[in-house]
C-alpha cells in the first residue's frame, strides 16, 4: 500500500511539474507576442474582446478598410465595422450613440455641438487625399479647369464640353460638342462640403449655391450615392463629370482633370500634390485645419482633410481600451504607411506628433 501511495505522489509531482513547465512556456511565448504587437500598433496585444461600429465618410472608407483589416488581424478578439453612408450619417449616427466612432470630411457646427449626448468630442486628422474633377468624354484624355469653369459646369450655366470657357482652359485642345452631364452626392456629404468650400473659396464671383454637406443642385443634375455611386455613374455616362474621392476614381479607371490652383498652376489630383497642400495648412488647437485651395506651385487645390470623431469620455472599457488602440495604430508609423496603398497621403510630421498628443485625452473608465 505504501509503495502505491509512493508512486501515485511521484506520479502527482511529474504531471504537476510538466504543467509548470507549460505555463512558463506559454508566458513566455504570450510576452514575446505582445511586445511585437506593442511594437507594430503602439497598442498592447492583450486588448479585451470587443466590436466596435463606426459610419460616415465614403471619402475615408478605402483607407478605414485597410487599417481595420491590418489592425483586426493583430488582435483577433476584436471587430471593427465601419458601414459608410456619408458623413452627415456618420455625425448623426454618433450624436445617437448608434456608433462608436464617426468619419468625417467637415467637423460639426458649433450651434450642432450640443446633439452629441455623450458630451466632449474628439477629432483625429490621420489621413488626407484630393477629391477628383472627374469625367467621361469619349477621346477627351487630358483636360484643364478653372475654378471659375467648374463653378459653371456644376452651376449649369456651361453645358456642352466646347464652351467657350472650358476653350480657354484649353488652348489647342479639340473639344467634342457633347453634353455635358453633372453628377453629385444624394446623400449629406464631407466630400460635397470641401468640394463647395473650394468653388466658393475660389470663384466667389460665379459660385451661388453655397458650401455645406448638402447643396440645391440644378434640377437637371444626377445624384449617386457615396462617392462610390458618383465614381459609377460618370463612367456609366459619356459626357459626365462630377467630384469624387482619388482612390474611388482610380479604382474605377475614371480620367480626371488638373485644378488651376492658388498660385495660377494646373495641378493634377495626386498624393504628393495632396501633401504640399498640408504642409501650408494652419492647425488648430481642436486638430481642425483647412488645405483647400491652399498657396503654393506644387499644391492640388481640392485637397480635402477627414477625421474620426470619438467622444472624449469613453463609457464602455472594452470598447474605449480598444478604440483608443486603434486609434493609436492608425496614427503610428505602420499605420500612416498604410495610407498611399490605399491612395491616401500621411499626415505630416506636425500634424501626426500633434493627433497623438492628442490620444492622452480619452477617458477610458
Amino acid at each position: 500500500m505504501k509503495t502505491s501511495r509512493g508512486r501515485l505522489r511521484a506520479s502527482s509531482l511529474v504531471v504537476t511539474a510538466v504543467a509548470l513547465a507549460l505555463v512558463a512556456a506559454a508566458c513566455g511565448s504570450s510576452s514575446s507576442k505582445s511586445k511585437g504587437s506593442s511594437a507594430t500598433t503602439g497598442a498592447s496585444s492583450s486588448l479585451p474582446s470587443a466590436t466596435l461600429n463606426g459610419s460616415g465618410s465614403t471619402f475615408q472608407q478605402p483607407y478605414d478598410q485597410a487599417a481595420i483589416q491590418a489592425f483586426t488581424q493583430q488582435h483577433p478578439g476584436v471587430t471593427i465595422n465601419y458601414a459608410g453612408g456619408g458623413s452627415g450619417k456618420g455625425q448623426t449616427d454618433l450624436q445617437g450613440k448608434l456608433v462608436d466612432f464617426a468619419g468625417t470630411d467637415a467637423l460639426p457646427k458649433p450651434a450642432d455641438l450640443p446633439k452629441y449626448t455623450g458630451g466632449a468630442l474628439l477629432y483625429f486628422p490621420f489621413v488626407a487625399a484630393p477629391i477628383t474633377v472627374s469625367y467621361n468624354v469619349s477621346g477627351l484624355d487630358k483636360l484643364q479647369l478653372s475654378a471659375d469653369t467648374i463653378a459653371k459646369i456644376f452651376e449649369r450655366q456651361i453645358k456642352t464640353w466646347n464652351d467657350p470657357a472650358i476653350k480657354a482652359d484649353n488652348p489647342g485642345v479639340s473639344l467634342p460638342s457633347t453634353s455635358i452631364t453633372v453628377v453629385h452626392r444624394s446623400d449629406s456629404s464631407g466630400t460635397t462640403n470641401n468640394f463647395t468650400t473650394y468653388l466658393k473659396k475660389a470663384a466667389p464671383t460665379v459660385w451661388t449655391l453655397g458650401a455645406d454637406k448638402t447643396v440645391n443642385w440644378p434640377s437637371d443634375t444626377q445624384a449617386g450615392n457615396g462617392n462610390p455611386g458618383v465614381a459609377n455613374a460618370v463612367k456609366a455616362t459619356n459626357g459626365a463629370i462630377g467630384y469624387i474621392d482619388y482612390s474611388d476614381a482610380k479604382a474605377s479607371g475614371l480620367k480626371f482633370a488638373s485644378v488651376k490652383n492658388a498660385a495660377g498652376k494646373f495641378v493634377a489630383p495626386s498624393l504628393d500634390a495632396t501633401s504640399a497642400a498640408l504642409q501650408t495648412a494652419t492647425i488648430n488647437p481642436d486638430l481642425s485645419y483647412d488645405p483647400i485651395n491652399a498657396p503654393g506651385d506644387a499644391s492640388y487645390a481640392i485637397t480635402s482633410p477627414t477625421w474620426i470623431m470619438v467622444s472624449k469620455n469613453q463609457t464602455d472599457h472594452a470598447k474605449g481600451t480598444v478604440l483608443k488602440a486603434f486609434l493609436t495604430f492608425v496614427l503610428s508609423s505602420d499605420g500612416q504607411n498604410l495610407a498611399a496603398t490605399a491612395d491616401f497621403a500621411k499626415l505630416p510630421s506636425n500634424m501626426l506628433s500633434k493627433a497623438q498628443a492628442q490620444l492622452n485625452q480619452i477617458v477610458v473608465p
